[in-house]
């Protein structure tokens, strides 16, 4: 819910006043002032279409988890440390066969596999339910 009934202080038919919870200073409660096509902009804001769903209240996204599964998140998909640091983008030692090279970006090797046309596709069974 964007914001509860015990939250609204007052309306006086042009303005709303309601009370609100300043996390930058020490989550001190606070209150606003603002007009009723003002206070109505910013509420809608906080509906979702038809068909969304919040997805900030489960997940590693969830209040109860977030900052220690966001830090494990980036650790698991940083580089690894042993990954070459060149960012050229020309091949490395194995390009010569022709099948692996440096990423540019983050060094990890690069691995291309073999080309296929339709016909070979089409004689693999892949298990795609195309139906």
């Amino acid at each position: 819910m964007a914001i509860s009934n015990h939250r609204l202080l007052a309306f006086d038919g042009e303005h709303v006043t309601f009370q609100w919870k300043d996390y930058a200073h020490d989550d001190r409660r606070r209150t606003m002032t603002l007009s009723t096509m003002e206070f109505l902009r910013r509420f809608v804001q906080h509906i979702l279409p038809r068909g969304f769903v919040r997805i900030r209240q489960s997940g590693f996204l969830a209040n109860t988890c977030r900052a220690a599964r966001v830090a494990l998140a980036r650790t698991l998909l940083a580089p690894p440390a042993t990954a070459a640091s060149s960012t050229d983008a020309t091949p490395n030692t194995e390009a010569a066969t022709g099948l692996t090279w440096a990423c540019p970006r983050c060094g990890a090797a690069m691995t291309i596999g073999p080309i296929l046309s339709a016909l070979h596709l089409a004689a693999v069974t892949l298990g795609f339910d195309t139906s």
